[in-house]
């Protein structure tokens, strides 16, 4: 039977059964409807899924159960695995090992090993600050905020595999599907910011890492948890976001405005009016976001001493600075967790040196370390560096052998290797734990990847084993069901 009833059109072409197909199935997949905003157009016609309570914002903001010294976190992650005795583990006593083979077992991506040749490190270390700290010639810059950062040296995780270590060091777990810390951060504390997302990443030029969004899903949880990939720079800084009709802004606004008119017009039609509010909030966060993302990329305001300090005045640290001071705008406009990511794609594009490591971790410590210096910094001169938690770090770390019979390349090592944390009431000038004296496993205070993760969450304000998530039966948690206790030693 043919249908005569007319068409509702909007801004010419798009219709009502168009844009529910068109929008609600491309922003419920982009982890967006979780920001909804509180002074949207329809925020009173909202309801919960069971059609009854109000709807309630999931990052709507939220005050920690316990006292908290941190509010933001900022992940710098070196994907690959840097070299902990080549960076801030100092080992005097590989340096005449150089060439010799020795025994010692490894265990990376070419299997379990009982000896190997020396690769004695490739950098002088200096001292630097009060606490004297011995810091490689890679980096220079980092090395002058010594007395601002914790060490540990003794990290372990369960892999030393790329793909199920990163999952280890984002999720606290091997398997893929868990939510990440960022979304943990966001299911705990919300956001400050509607009109930004909750969480933040932002990658490498070369590409994603491998496993790319498992990185920072949101797993389990609901899809508002989960991280949003954002550019440093360009007219488009959430590509999520890019209209796909080309629609000006002030078209959006007027097809948001007609969508609102019509349906308080049409409060008793029998198509669910619920579900149509709830796409029109979708895509008033859509507009907000395209409104406020570009400001916050916009870095004319700054002055030219804060761009020279994260070294925007320099072609290869400008990619890296970029980064390092969106993550500072972005804590300043209330998000809550940003992860940036130094290495991309695979091979020399990140720091798995299994070649030549001398090459692959100039290349990558030189791109990175003036823009953390000038985050440090940045962040300190603010006033902002107590509230925000500093976490630098990879995967893992290297052997002290080689990987192969000729060159300086190291295969994996998760075993011991270091990462460090600074601000967010973190002690300054410390260093705990250290691995043995060939940098192969930790031996002194070994914390696993999960120590790290419940010092985050202690500072944020929280009990790292009581944060719970119910799945599947249990009440799971960041820190595993078991729990993992923070690293105390650390903690002012």
């Amino acid at each position: 039977m043919k249908n005569n009833r007319p068409k509702n059109t909007f801004c010419g072409q798009l219709n009502r059964r168009e844009y529910l197909h068109q929008v609600g199935g491309g922003f419920t997949s982009l982890a967006l409807a979780g920001l909804m905003a509180k002074d949207g157009f329809i925020r009173s016609q909202a309801m919960a899924a069971d059609g009854k309570s109000p709807w309630k914002n999931p990052l709507a903001p939220k005050d920690p159960p316990l006292p908290a010294k941190a509010k933001n976190v900022i992940f710098l992650f070196m994907y690959g695995g840097p070299s902990h005795m080549d960076t801030f583990e100092y080992k005097p006593e590989l340096y005449p090992l150089d060439g010799k083979t020795i025994k010692v077992n490894t265990f990376g991506r070419g299997g379990k090993k009982a000896g190997g040749r020396v690769v004695g490190p490739k950098w002088k270390f200096k001292q630097y600050g009060q606490c004297g700290k011995y810091v490689s010639d890679l980096f220079p810059h980092i090395g002058k905020h010594a007395d601002k950062i914790s060490f540990l040296h003794s990290m372990t995780a369960d892999s030393p595999i790329h793909g199920s270590a990163m999952l280890m060091m984002n999720s606290g777990s091997l398997l893929s599907g868990r939510p990440s810390m960022g979304s943990w951060v966001n299911y705990g504390l919300g956001s400050d910011n509607e009109n930004l997302p909750g969480y933040v990443v932002m990658l490498d030029p070369t590409g994603g890492p491998i496993s790319g969004a498992k990185n920072w899903t949101s797993g389990y949880m609901p899809a508002a948890y989960q991280g949003v990939v954002m550019n440093a720079s360009g007219s488009t800084p959430i590509l999520d976001l890019k209209n796909a009709r080309n629609m000006s802004r002030e078209q959006q606004r007027m097809l948001i405005d007609k969508l609102n008119k019509y349906n308080s017009r049409h409060l008793s039609d029998r198509v669910d009016n619920t579900a149509l509010s709830a796409r029109i909030s979708s895509y008033e966060l859509a507009y907000k976001m395209q409104m406020s993302a570009p400001e916050a990329v916009d870095f004319d305001s700054e002055s030219e001493h804060v761009k020279r300090l994260y070294g925007l005045d320099q072609d290869r640290t400008k990619d890296f600075g970029k980064k390092c001071l969106l993550a500072r705008r972005l804590v300043e406009r209330g998000v809550r967790f940003i992860q940036i990511y130094s290495g991309g794609n695979h091979n020399d594009a990140n720091w798995d040196a299994h070649g030549d490591l001398e090459k692959n971790h100039n290349y990558h410590a030189g791109n990175t370390d003036k823009p953390i210096a000038g985050l440090l910094e940045d962040l300190q001169q603010r006033g902002m560096l107590d509230e925000t938690l500093i976490i630098w770090g990879g995967e893992f770390g290297r052997q002290p052998t080689a990987e192969y019979a000729k060159g300086t390349g190291r295969d994996h090592n998760s075993y011991g290797f270091t990462t460090w944390m600074a601000g967010g009431g973190i002690k300054g000038g410390v260093s705990v734990g250290q691995t043995d004296e060939l940098g192969s496993a930790a031996v002194e205070k070994p914390f696993h990847v999960k120590h790290m993760h419940a010092t985050v969450l202690k500072q944020l304000g929280f009990d790292p084993n009581e944060l719970s998530y119910f799945y599947r039966g249990l009440e799971q948690r960041l820190v595993g069901v078991e729990g993992a206790e923070p690293i105390n030693e650390i903690i002012a």
